[in-house]
């Protein structure tokens, strides 16, 4: 099956087997691997994209189901950033230490993006809400829902 999709601004045409989820296609067909692969349950988040930007989780859409739309990775995330290159969400991550072991951490900050263009002026209860469709193992939260704030309060 033909599938035509723009990632990261990047038009993208390939051949894919019609049982291919998003998640797979941007691994594998467009070597994007920061997008993780966590539980294929859609239950942990780190597979979390933005879908003409809106947020999901790339395990749960076929590729097939993107064709003709618009999909936006942590890379391409990163790409839209003035200067250094980092997204204010990730530079919140960085300065709050909101990672440990930094697997969720791309499905997080998606999800925090796609939150913050939701609910621009969050508190603690609307960011723990927003995330809580994104599971870490490692932080306990209080340092990601820290950052989270600290990019509002930037006007991320």
């Amino acid at each position: 099956m033909d599938v035509s999709v723009t990632v990261n601004g990047t038009h993208q045409s390939h051949d894919v087997e019609p049982r291919t989820l998003l998640v797979h296609y941007l691994r594998e067909v467009c070597g994007l691997t920061g997008t993780n692969v966590g539980c294929d349950t859609s239950s942990c988040g780190a597979c979390t994209v933005h879908l003409d930007g809106e947020s999901v989780k790339s395990c749960t859409v076929f590729a097939a189901q993107v064709d003709g739309q618009s999909v936006t990775t942590i890379e391409g995330l990163a790409d839209t950033a003035p200067g250094d290159g980092m997204h204010p969400m990730q530079r919140a991550f960085m300065e709050c230490h909101g990672l440990q072991c930094g697997y969720c951490t791309p499905g997080m900050v998606m999800a925090a993006v796609s939150l913050l263009d939701e609910v621009p002026n969050p508190n603690e209860a609307d960011v723990r809400e927003g995330l809580e469709g994104n599971l870490c193992r490692c932080t306990g939260y209080h340092n990601i829902v820290k950052a989270v704030l600290s990019a509002a309060e930037a006007g991320a």
